[in-house]
């Protein structure tokens, strides 16, 4: 999402889901996405954290629905609400187990369904 936002060259959909679902990504949780580590606390904060998370969730959903494969509008942002829903929860459950295999297999997964499912 960072690489659309700076206009660097163009991200996939597929490339995305690569991008956010890896080990690296897991296992470095002060560098990646925040919304996977802090969901819990930000739903918890004060009205003003609320809205500026909700408007950087906007512009995600925004983002991600420019990278689907749909046909319309309506699909795209459904696709990308149900995509950005997934990765962060997919990258949240990898984190919270303590089993490294079973870490991978969330991970990949949800990679591979998203995929096949766009």
């Amino acid at each position: 999402m960072d690489a659309a936002k700076a206009g660097s060259p163009p991200v996939s959909y597929e490339k995305l889901i690569d991008e956010y679902l890896n080990e690296a990504h897991r296992d470095n949780p002060g560098t990646g996405c925040a919304f996977s580590v802090l969901a819990p606390e930000i739903a918890r904060s004060d009205k003003r954290t609320r809205a500026l998370t909700s408007e950087q969730v906007r512009n995600d959903i925004e983002l991600i629905a420019a990278l689907c494969p749909a046909k319309d509008k309506r699909t795209a942002r459904s696709t990308a609400i149900l995509t950005f829903s997934a990765l962060v929860g997919a990258m949240a459950l990898a984190r919270a187990v303590s089993d490294e295999a079973l870490s991978r297999e969330i991970l990949n997964t949800v990679a591979e369904l998203l995929k096949n499912s766009a």
